[in-house]
């Protein structure tokens, strides 16, 4: 049985994945319903919608004039350019 450290080159570390790299990316500038937005990215639209206080069952959501799907918000990514229209429905009698 040898007693030798297991080997363990530096070169060998792992690269980067893609939300590293994504998290260079400091701030994009998007239009919130007509007027334009800096925030902090990346971020999805359910991390935009967290960072306004909607719930995201009480919305909808278009970006560049497509509808987003409520399924879709985790892994629908926002990029600098984006124009979003966010409809928050209230209830009441």
């Amino acid at each position: 049985m040898s007693t030798d450290p297991p080997f363990d080159p530096p070169f060998l570390a792992p690269l980067p994945c893609r939300a590293h790299i994504w998290a260079m990316q400091t701030v994009i500038t998007v239009t919130l319903n007509g007027e334009s937005r800096s925030l902090d990215g990346p971020v999805s639209v359910t991390g935009l919608l967290e960072s306004l206080g909607f719930e995201g069952r009480k919305v909808a959501v278009e970006r560049n004039e497509a509808i987003v799907p409520r399924s879709r918000y985790a892994e629908t990514w926002l990029v600098t350019g984006d124009a979003l229209e966010i409809v928050h429905f209230i209830g009441g009698g």
